[in-house]
C-alpha cells in the first residue's frame, strides 16, 4: 500500500493505492494523525480510487476520521472517485451521509480555493458533515 499527502492551503489530498487491510489501516490512520492540521477544519480529502483491495478498515480509516471531526466540532470529508462498492458499503454503514463526494481532486481543490471566504468569495454553507454530491 503507499499513501501520498499533499499539502494544500485549504486541505490536505491523501491519495492511497494497492492493499487497504488491518496493517494498512493503522499506516493510513497513522498518516491522517500526523497531516491533521495542515488545513484549517481539517479538510481531508481522499482519493481511494487506486486502492486494489480493501476489507473493512477502510471504514475503521474514515470512521476515526468522522469521530475527531466530531470532538472537535469542525472539518470535512471529501472523497474523490470511490468505487460503487465503496459507496455501498458507506451507504449500509449509514457513514456516506457524513462525507461529500467529488469527481476530480484537481477540481475540489479549485472549488475550495474559490470559496475562501479571506478571498472575498461568497463561502458556499458547507456543514461539518454535508449531504453526498453526485
Amino acid at each position: 500500500m503507499y499513501i501520498e499527502t499533499i499539502r494544500h492551503l485549504h486541505c490536505t489530498v491523501l491519495r492511497a493505492g494497492g492493499e487497504l487491510d488491518h496493517a494498512g489501516r493503522v499506516r493510513f490512520s497513522a498518516r491522517i494523525n500526523a497531516v491533521w492540521d495542515w488545513s484549517e477544519g481539517p479538510v481531508l480529502v481522499f482519493d481511494l480510487g487506486d486502492l486494489d483491495f480493501y476489507d473493512s478498515s477502510i471504514i475503521g480509516v474514515l470512521a476515526m476520521a468522522m469521530q475527531r471531526m466530531e470532538e472537535q466540532g469542525s472539518g470535512r470529508i471529501i472523497l474523490v472517485r470511490p468505487s460503487d462498492h465503496l459507496l455501498s458499503v458507506l451507504r449500509l454503514t449509514d457513514l456516506l451521509s457524513h462525507v461529500e463526494l467529488r469527481e476530480s481532486v484537481e477540481e475540489t481543490v479549485a472549488e475550495l480555493m474559490l470559496d475562501d471566504p479571506a478571498r472575498g468569495s461568497p463561502s458556499l454553507s458547507h456543514p461539518r458533515f454535508s449531504t453526498p454530491r453526485r
